[in-house]
């Protein structure tokens, strides 16, 4: 080490640590910590799948809930890109404009629709399907991409639930449910449930879905990540043979505004690592483009991806049991 950096290590480092660990450990552990960190981006730059399937949607109509921005827009960007034609549903209408305007500019592709979406709401859901069925006579792909995440504060929607419970799985789930008849008119169809592997540190426990008796802002996306999957496994079984297939992802760590509710040390740590290791959205968006455009997965339905392929999810992520009442309680508070 030069007397330039020798000068820096003392003048910033108290003198005990310098006794604690000698100047050659401290070198040598700097030196492991940044070979690490090169040696995990590589390892996820090799990893890192991307839909090689060159399909055309012509003819197809896709919904993508939360498509104005993030993964969720730069997957209509190139569904939109395959000519499909993909409605945008958003809780918020100018944004969603914004990114209309951005994906018919950028592919040439006029079939690009925004309809008003809270997922919050279940009378905005209701209203939406609706209005879908209304206006359009078929719905092939159904991506249910948009999510809430680490409010900092327990929250409750206008149907009295807690909200991140509400979006990210009442929400689709009602959504889902009341679009199945289109879709199995349109069969083959499919329906995208965007999780994350976060799901691995969430739980169902029934008498905590709406929050009431502990809220933690991470473990309650957690749980709804969770919930993502059991409903597409249960959903795969209820739709065997009627040319409806579902399926589960994680798109991996991506470099959205995710972690804006975060503050502090916390705020600082997260994005570090986002800024090291994150994807971009465009890189995150691969799997759900993989799984909206890949022909001969068929018998996959039900089956969780990462990267473009099959992925092992948690034990909890694999309980019938839970899954089967989790579908129940879901009709219960969705009427």
């Amino acid at each position: 080490m030069d007397r330039w950096t020798w000068t820096m290590f003392k003048t910033f480092l108290p003198d005990y640590h310098i006794e604690m660990f000698p100047l050659s450990t401290l070198w040598r552990a700097l030196v492991v910590a940044v070979g690490g960190f090169i040696l995990l981006k590589i390892y996820s730059m090799i990893t890192l799948g991307v839909c090689k399937d060159k399909s055309s949607l012509n003819g197809k109509t896709v919904i993508i809930t939360g498509g104005n921005t993030g993964i969720g827009k730069e997957t209509a960007m190139e569904l939109a890109r395959r000519h499909a034609r993909v409605i945008l549903a958003c809780r918020n209408q100018e944004k969603a404009k914004l990114a209309a305007i951005d994906i018919v500019s950028s592919t040439r592709n006029k079939n690009v629709e925004i309809m008003k979406l809270d997922l919050s709401s279940q009378e905005s859901v209701r209203k939406f399907a609706e209005e879908f069925k209304r206006t359009y006579d078929r719905l092939d792909i159904l991506i249910n991409n948009a999510a809430v995440f680490a409010l900092p504060e327990r929250t409750l929607t206008v149907d009295g639930y807690e909200i991140t419970f509400a979006t990210n799985h009442l929400g689709h789930f009602l959504l889902t449910n009341l679009l199945l008849d289109l879709l199995k008119k349109s069969s083959p169809s499919r329906i995208i449930n965007v999780s994350s592997e976060s799901h691995r540190l969430g739980t169902i426990r029934f008498d905590n879905l709406n929050s009431e008796r502990s809220y933690v802002l991470d473990t309650a996306y957690s749980h709804t990540k969770l919930a993502n999957i059991l409903f597409t496994r249960i959903l795969a079984n209820r739709l065997a043979k009627t040319g409806v297939t579902t399926y589960s992802l994680h798109p991996g760590l991506v470099c959205t505004d995710i972690f804006r509710h975060y503050f502090g040390v916390r705020k600082f740590l997260a994005n570090l690592l986002i800024s090291i290791y994150g994807k971009t959205a465009k890189q995150g968006a691969q799997t759900t483009v993989f799984l909206a455009v890949t022909p001969g997965i068929e018998s996959l339905s039900g089956s969780y991806f990462s990267d473009c392929k099959v992925t092992r999810t948690s034990a909890k992520a694999m309980n019938m049991t839970i899954a089967q009442k989790l579908w129940e309680v879901s009709e219960e508070m969705t009427k």
